[in-house]
């Protein structure tokens, strides 16, 4: 009797200073290969984020609109369709006038341009709560507002992976 109550104490003790049962063993393996999973599919993340930021559009306006033109329209699909791998990227979409006009309306006009721009790329399939607009107006010029070509190139949309 003593010896099968010193080996039932024993095995007990065992179990008391951690010998694991076949339950810890199968919960540890489970949570081992979960993190090795994670780690996985953050690292699948990464690469497509990384892949998706390749792809960038630049449409243009005329003055004081915010209609985006053919030539734009075309930009903004073949955008759309690079971005179809990529269904979980956040974009950017940001608007700028040229020094036509004073700040306040061209902080108003950036906005409308960059929210004409999301609303197409949302009618082409984007889901919206993937695109963030900005409308800032004149600040960050891509060129001198000096000359006709380069305001023409200040009034734009800037459509970029975040």
């Amino acid at each position: 009797m003593r010896t099968v109550v010193g080996a039932v104490l024993g095995a007990g003790m065992l179990v008391l200073q951690g010998c694991p049962s076949a339950y810890q063993r199968t919960y540890d393996k489970e949570t081992q290969r979960l993190e090795v999973a994670q780690r996985e599919d953050r690292a699948r993340a990464a690469a497509q984020h990384s892949a998706a930021r390749r792809y960038a559009s630049v449409v243009y306006f005329t003055v004081g609109s915010a209609v985006i033109g053919d030539d734009g329209q075309r930009e903004l699909r073949w955008f759309v369709e690079k971005m179809q791998p990529y269904p979980e990227t956040v974009i950017l979409v940001q608007g700028f006038a040229d020094s036509t006009g004073k700040e306040p309306e061209n902080r108003s006009l950036s906005a409308d341009r960059a929210r004409a721009v999301a609303g197409f790329l949302g009618g082409q399939g984007i889901n919206a709560s993937r695109l963030v607009t900005q409308g800032y107006g004149t600040e960050s010029p891509a060129a001198a507002n000096v000359t006709a070509q380069g305001r023409t190139r200040n009034r734009r949309v800037e459509v970029t992976v975040r």
